[in-house]
């Protein structure tokens, strides 16, 4: 944590710097490429203009007009355009008349002449005679020489034609790549047609659509390019005059005189590690101060610890006795957990010798109970006939005998580990017999418990008789509970959900409370008030059902009823086919 801060800060700094640093320096990037196209665009400009006037000044020589109107030597005209091009630096100067053919040129005495030549498709022609005036760059369909081209209307009486003067721009191309100037010139298409990388050359700045590659190709302005298989110097728009590419950023301005764009170029990695030096050097400084810091901060700790030595002696002392104090009194509350446990273990102890002295005692009186029922049967049969007050009596005594009898089976089921036999049963078989066994019982309290059971066999690996035992238990305690209590309901539900068949037995009774909940199926614990259960019905239950591997859950609110809920695992299907 003593490092991570000031590593983070240092971080922090460093990030901050660097795009400080990055954004001050593309600011100065893009001031020094805006000084770049403005020279650049005078520049292209002032080349340009040079030439704009010779057309229609060497179009008034009368011997141009003579040979345009077919009343002069040829001859004569081509020699005056071959002197006007040498005196004024043009590259080509050339006469084409209405039909697009070169009639005179000053290059008529050159392998690549333009004589005879149809320029009828190029716009620079089809703009002048619609207009008076056209421009064009293409590369030369003749010579192979690319160049700007610039054209006026001739006309001489009724006979029309055009003047054209083409300039070749690659000096101004030699001159940017000898002084390292970054900058390249774009056609009104986008098509990079001067650059100061070799690799930019005829590359669009974006992806030119069918209709734009159809045009170029009709007036063959990159012929022999490829231009439609280059791939776009930019993948998207520009932002307004900002563009970007792979390790370059541009600035992009209009050239009236060309009516395309200039392009200045400035590569970023200079920029990048110029903000990384900036950064490096601002973690470094951020670094310096926090070791500084850091330095003075644990002197100062030191000086501090020397002055403040024996109070800290007595808060360790303190402390110490505040920790034997602690240690006192955890042995204390082990000491208690110890006898809560010894405690624990007498009382189960005790329960097991109940079990075991619960045992005996149904062994020792059971005999004694059958024979006094016995006795009394034949007290009953001896009786005087209308003696009705003994035979009250003798009723009376054979309820308490049966009671009796009934404590001690509970007793003796609960005592006794019975062997498991699982068999393949269907659970439905199981609940109409449980209900049977308990319909007496229900017509005392007045309810018919309801019976809700899928029309399949819902088949499980248990014993018959055990589960029919636990089934009519729990419907015997909902109807206690629900004795006396208006509207009186107890159903019993049995359904089929995640491979695990689930028994619900609920009530609207007066439920049991949050406090009895955790004990209810504790042996010998009971909430019945009348004194006639003994507590071991639901631990009953729960061990059949543990033996089937299945599971007992209770759920209730005093005043809001019961939902008792006994899931069994269903039958595998090896079983089944058994």
């Amino acid at each position: 944590m003593t490092f991570a801060r000031p590593f983070l800060l240092a971080c922090l700094s460093a990030l901050l710097v660097w795009l400080l640093a990055q954004s001050l320096a593309l600011g100065a990037a893009r001031n020094a490429l805006d000084q770049t196209l403005l020279l650049t665009t005078r520049a292209v400009e002032a080349e340009v203009d040079r030439l704009r006037a010779l057309p229609a000044v060497a179009a008034e020589d009368a011997r141009i007009r003579a040979a345009l109107a077919g009343t002069g030597p040829l001859q004569d005209a081509n020699i005056y355009l071959e002197t006007v091009a040498a005196h004024a630096g043009a590259d080509e100067l050339f006469l084409i008349d209405a039909q697009g053919e070169t009639i005179a040129a000053s290059n008529w005495n050159s392998p690549g002449s333009f004589v005879g030549e149809n320029y009828a498709f190029r716009p620079y022609f089809q703009d002048a005679l619609a207009t008076g005036r056209g421009q064009f760059y293409a590369i030369g369909v003749t010579t192979g020489v690319p160049g700007y081209f610039l054209s006026v209307r001739v006309a001489v009486g009724d006979t029309l034609g055009v003047m054209v003067v083409k300039l070749d721009l690659r000096p101004l191309q030699d001159t940017w790549r000898a002084a390292e100037a970054d900058v390249a010139l774009a056609d009104e298409h986008g098509v990079v047609f001067l650059s100061a990388r070799p690799d930019w050359q005829y590359r669009p700045l974006l992806e030119l659509s069918p209709e734009t590659l159809d045009h170029l190709a009709a007036t063959r302005a990159y012929e022999g390019v490829g231009l439609g298989r280059t791939a776009p110097l930019l993948s998207g728009l520009p932002s307004g005059v900002d563009a970007a590419g792979a390790g370059w950023i541009a600035r992009l301005g209009p050239v009236p005189a060309t009516g395309g764009q200039v392009i200045a170029v400035r590569p970023t990695r200079g920029l990048q590690l110029m903000a990384l030096g900036w950064a490096v050097l601002a973690a470094l400084t951020t670094l310096a101060i926090a070791a500084a810091a850091k330095t003075f901060e644990q002197r100062r700790q030191i000086v501090a610890l020397r002055l403040s030595q024996s109070e800290k002696l007595e808060a360790m002392v303190i402390a110490r006795t505040a920790d034997l104090a602690r240690e006192v009194e955890a042995r204390a509350q082990a000491e208690a957990d110890l006898r809560a446990t010894q405690e624990a273990l007498i009382h189960t102890e005790k329960m097991a010798a109940m079990g075991r002295m619960s045992a005996a005692i149904v062994h020792e009186i059971s005999q004694p109970l059958a024979a006094m029922e016995a006795t009394l049967s034949a007290a009953e049969l001896g009786m005087q006939p209308g003696d009705t007050g003994t035979a009250g009596r003798i009723g009376k005594a054979r309820d308490m005998i049966r009671r009796m009898q009934r404590t001690t089976r509970h007793l003796k089921s609960f005592a006794r580990k019975e062997a498991v036999e699982l068999t393949l049963i269907d659970l439905r078989a199981s609940l109409q017999s449980a209900l049977e066994l308990v319909l007496p019982r229900a017509k005392v309290v007045g309810v018919t418990p309801s019976l809700d059971m899928p029309g399949t066999a819902v088949q499980v690996m248990a014993g018959a008789v055990r589960i029919e035992q636990v089934v009519a238990n729990l419907l015997l305690n909902a109807l206690d509970a629900v004795e006396g209590v208006p509207d009186a309901r107890v159903g019993v539900t049995l359904t089929v959900v995640d491979g695990e068949a689930r028994i619900d037995v609920h009530d609207n009774g007066a439920g049991i409370a949050e406090g009895d909940l955790p004990r209810v199926t504790e042996p010998f614990f009971s909430t019945k008030l009348t004194g006639e259960g003994l507590g071991l019905g639901l631990a009953i239950c729960k061990a059949i059902l543990a033996d089937f591997r299945g599971r007992l859950d209770i759920r209730s609110e005093a005043g809001q009823g019961t939902h008792v809920t006994v899931t069994l695992p269903l039958a595998e299907t090896e079983d089944r086919a058994r």
